[in-house]
């Protein structure tokens, strides 16, 4: 009587035990994920001019709450040798355009940082590259709803190992230009892609989309 007693005091409080690590543990994982799993609305971006010139800073929230205060965001195509053109996909928890397959790359120029640091910084984090050569093409404003952003593009030929970032990505690959003449208008792109690789690409180098 005395073993089966002591053997189910000891069952429970490992049960008690078992049960108070996993409500703290999965809590504690949650949090990890919502905290990870969105934009930063805090985060400094310089408002500049449409030359590029800074003339202050204003948060992530505010130049995405319709302010169209302009701010300036980098781009890079990255193309590999057979022509054809990597894409990231945006994860659904972004504040802009969630689920949209977009350019390599693209981010924001942080408050203190040159475009050209900021896209060092935004090639190494989302797709591990570091070894590339860019080459700019120019710049120009983009309106949209929620904000104005100043976009500086550039261009690179990568025949390397692609690495998407599992933080801020949602996988990428490489695309013909024939998937994405067909993908275009369909939701599938996002705007601000389809825009920009007409005009830099599709209709300024190739042939124009028929």
């Amino acid at each position: 009587m005395i073993l089966l007693v002591t053997a189910n005091i000891q069952l429970f409080m490992f049960r008690s035990k078992f049960w108070s690590i996993f409500f703290f543990f999965v809590p504690l994982q949650a949090k990890k994920v919502t905290m990870m799993n969105h934009d930063n609305m805090e985060e400094r971006f310089p408002v500049v001019d449409a030359t590029g010139k800074v003339l202050g800073c204003a948060t992530r929230g505010e130049c995405h709450s319709g302010s169209h205060l302009l701010h300036p965001v980098v781009h890079l195509h990255v193309f590999n040798s057979k022509g054809e053109v990597y894409l990231q996909k945006r994860p659904e928890w972004k504040d802009i355009q969630p689920g949209k397959w977009d350019t390599a790359v693209g981010g924001h120029v942080d408050y203190g940082e040159t475009p050209e640091e900021a896209l060092m910084r935004e090639v190494r984090e989302e797709l591990g590259i570091t070894d590339f050569v860019p080459e700019r093409l120019g710049m120009y404003v983009f309106d949209s709803q929620r904000e104005s952003e100043l976009v500086y593009v550039n261009r690179t030929v990568y025949d390397g190992a692609v690495n998407p970032s599992a933080d801020e990505l949602a996988g990428g690959r490489f695309w013909t230009l024939d998937e994405i003449r067909k993908a275009m208008g369909k939701q599938i792109l996002t705007p601000n892609f389809e825009s920009e690789f007409q005009r830099f690409f599709l209709k300024n180098i190739l042939n124009p989309i028929k």
